[in-house]
């Protein structure tokens, strides 16, 4: 049987080994290095009710301990739910493993309010070779040892599954994986606006790190991303030695969350307290200054061990309140140091006893700790794009927004006994962005109805009485023969559906707005992207079977991008962009098909010049840009929006509808963070206001 994990030798070996100032699990270990290879290929705001995905802080670096999601659009009560998992540990002591996965779990969770420790449920799930001699036993101890500290910590297991056949056979060896449980924990969100995330919010000393340990005064190395780096397993692992010092800290970190007394926050699991403060450090993009204690220990274990603890933010005048309180709880809390400069030349300076090991420049360590998923991403996607990314990275300090001082203050206008205008939010097989984009409309006062592309097709639904349709964002058809072919052909050759949508068009009172595959089917219709002396000279004419100035094809990064980017708002024709000129709002994007392919570069030019284009993507300077992923899909002169020559039809490939409340936010820097209203809105508000007027 061959094992496929690294030897047991004492990890004792390991004391004096490594460069200074360079800390090895920041060197190859995946545990514990970035992840963006992975995160930004799936659709993280989707529906409209994610108000904690995994990217923080203002590169959007994927470090988020909790995922929260609300119940509905209109309430601020959700569920969130974390993960944890320690499969290492359990090659030295399955019992260990499962408390850590336990604690880890726990650890992550406590960074988002839950309702009561109580009442946090799990779903555990088992990953073992049980058929083979030794772990069957093995995973009966995970499981007792699971149930004992659930029982201790108050929480509880309802579900889970299990895969039993983690071994495989190479020839004339078995190999045989690592026994592994997950743990994923969940519960009641009251309010979905107090999670607190890992990045670092308080530059240039304002923010005060402190760290609670767990099972203090230990510092064991066993199967830690450190004996790992050293192909080594170590003899002794961490543990939840005292599950009820848990208990205590997740109830005052509750308490601290409601009281909104924390700034950020971060577990220390995975390459150990050194790398949780690396890792807030460049999540913040900001220098920190800390000093560890170690009390007699070596330096590598206070650095490294993974013993299950918090670490935490906290402003100045805010320090002895929360010191206090762990403390009365009978918790250690230490207080290690403070927060740096911000931006990538700020220095981490990290001290053990006086003595300084670390100290370099928070992004060349940064850049150390991405290293690995970047060689990862190059085997993937465009490998000149995960180099542009790459060097991006190295100097950003993150996107300025820009709310000009004649932005409209979004309020909705109301007019007692007036009409309530329709708006139709228009559905096709495969599409997902309905939710969303008529809780947008709604909250700027139209009557929203859902509208499916069949009740179109069979006369259930007239379109005369709307003043608005929106094409939303999804997967029509499964993007079968390209986005949005499909739908665009169920328009255009069926005689019921196509009818109705060309005389809406021809109605000058009416508006449309589509949005990701809706841009892509607005751009085949050629309601949008065609010659503008063409569509002057038409004026409302047929052309349905002409050829598209512009098509949507596929990212030059070659695959489907999810980003919190940032776009300008130029001037131009667009009704539902008025007043909001000069504007850098972030906003989320979502499409694998976004490069806009313009027939030729005098009809991007006739576009730009007649303000046709009136959405560019924006680099941190909020000027218009190409660069990968500022600009996701790679359009020429950093186009993101298109608009007809009467302004009444937009097209776009970002999101505003997944941003018009402020919880959607992925990020807001101040002053965004004292808003009370989403500057998203005032476009929704925009084609509210322009019924009003008329509309004509």
């Amino acid at each position: 049987m061959v094992p496929c994990y690294p030897s047991s030798e004492p990890t004792s070996c390991l004391h004096g080994q490594g460069r200074p100032g360079l800390p090895p699990p920041l060197c190859p270990c995946p545990l514990c290095s970035c992840q963006p290879h992975l995160v930004p290929q799936v659709d993280r705001s989707v529906g409209g009710l994610v108000a904690q995905q995994q990217c923080v802080g203002p590169l959007q670096t994927p470090l988020a301990d909790v995922a929260v999601v609300a119940l509905s659009h209109q309430e601020l009560v959700g569920a969130a739910t974390a993960l944890g998992e320690q499969p290492i540990k359990s090659l030295l002591d399955p019992k260990v493993a499962a408390r850590l996965a336990v604690a880890e779990a726990l650890t992550n969770l406590v960074f988002a309010l839950v309702t009561d420790l109580r009442d946090v449920k799990c779903s555990g799930n088992w990953m073992w070779a049980a058929k083979l001699a030794g772990e069957g036993a093995a995973l009966a101890d995970a499981c007792e040892a699971m149930v004992a500290v659930m029982a201790a910590l108050g929480v509880a297991v309802d579900g889970g599954k299990d895969s039993l056949s983690m071994a495989a056979r190479v020839g004339s060896e078995t190999v045989l994986a690592p026994g592994s449980l997950v743990i994923s924990a969940y519960a009641v969100c009251p309010d979905i606006t107090a999670t607190v995330t890992p990045d670092l919010k308080c530059p240039g000393g304002r923010g005060h790190l402190l760290y609670v340990p767990l099972s203090p005064g230990q510092h064991r190395l066993g199967g830690t991303a450190l004996a790992q780096c050293f192909s080594q397993l170590g003899e002794q692992p961490p543990n939840l030695d005292l599950p009820d010092n848990l208990v205590r800290a997740f109830s005052i970190t509750q308490g601290l969350l409601k009281d909104r007394l924390l700034c950020s926050g971060h577990d220390v699991s995975d390459g150990g307290l050194i790398t949780c403060l690396l890792e807030m450090a460049f999540a913040g993009n900001c220098g920190i200054k800390v000093d560890l204690p170690a009390s007699g220990v070596d330096v590598l274990p206070v650095l490294f061990a993974e013993e299950p603890g918090l670490v935490l933010e906290v402003q100045e005048p805010d320090l002895a309140q929360v010191l206090k309180r762990y403390q009365d709880a009978g918790l250690h809390c230490l207080e290690l140091g403070r927060t740096g400069h911000f931006g990538p030349q700020a220095m981490v300076q990290v001290s053990v006893d006086g003595t300084v090991v670390i100290e370099e420049p928070v992004g060349q360590l940064r850049a150390l700790w991405e290293d690995t998923s970047f060689q990862l991403d190059r085997l993937q996607a465009e490998p000149s794009c995960v180099a542009e990314e790459e060097r991006g990275l190295r100097e950003r300090t993150g996107p300025r927004y820009c709310l000009p001082p004649t932005f409209p203050k979004a309020s909705v206008p109301h007019e007692p006994g007036g009409p309530t205008p329709r708006v139709a939010i228009l559905r096709e097989e495969g599409s997902n962005g309905d939710r969303e984009m008529a809780d947008a409309f709604h909250l700027a006062g139209f009557e929203v109805w859902d509208v499916t592309m069949q009740d179109l097709c069979v006369g259930a639904i007239k379109l005369d009485t709307f003043r608005g349709v929106a094409f939303v964002g999804g997967f029509s058809y499964a993007d079968v023969l390209g986005s949005a072919k499909g739908w665009a052909a169920a328009v255009t050759f069926h005689p019921q559906a196509g009818a109705e949508l060309r005389r809406f068009r021809k109605r000058p009172d009416t508006f449309s707005l589509g949005v990701c595959n809706g841009c892509q089917l607005l751009a085949l219709l050629g309601w949008v992207g065609g010659s503008p002396s063409e569509e002057e000279g038409e004026k409302g004419q047929d052309s349905w079977t002409a050829q598209p100035g512009l098509l949507l094809r596929h990212n030059l990064s070659g695959r489907f991008e999810s980003r919190w980017a940032s776009v300008r708002v130029g001037p131009g024709p667009a009704l539902m962009l008025r007043g909001m000129e000069g504007a850098v709002l972030p906003v989320w994007s979502a499409h694998g098909e976004g490069y806009m392919a313009f027939s030729s570069p005098e009809l991007q030019a006739q576009i730009e010049a007649k303000g046709l284009a009136p959405l560019h993507w924006a680099d941190d300077d909020g000027n218009p840009t190409e660069q990968y992923p500022l600009n996701p899909n790679g359009s020429p002169g950093g186009v993101a929006g298109i608009c007809s020559l009467d302004g009444r039809h937009l097209a776009l490939m970002p999101h505003p509808e997944r941003a018009v409340r402020l919880w959607q936010w992925a990020w807001r820097p101040p002053p965004f963070d004292t808003l009370t209203t989403s500057p998203w809105l005032q476009l929704f508000i925009n084609a509210r206001n322009w019924t009003q007027e008329g509309g004509c």
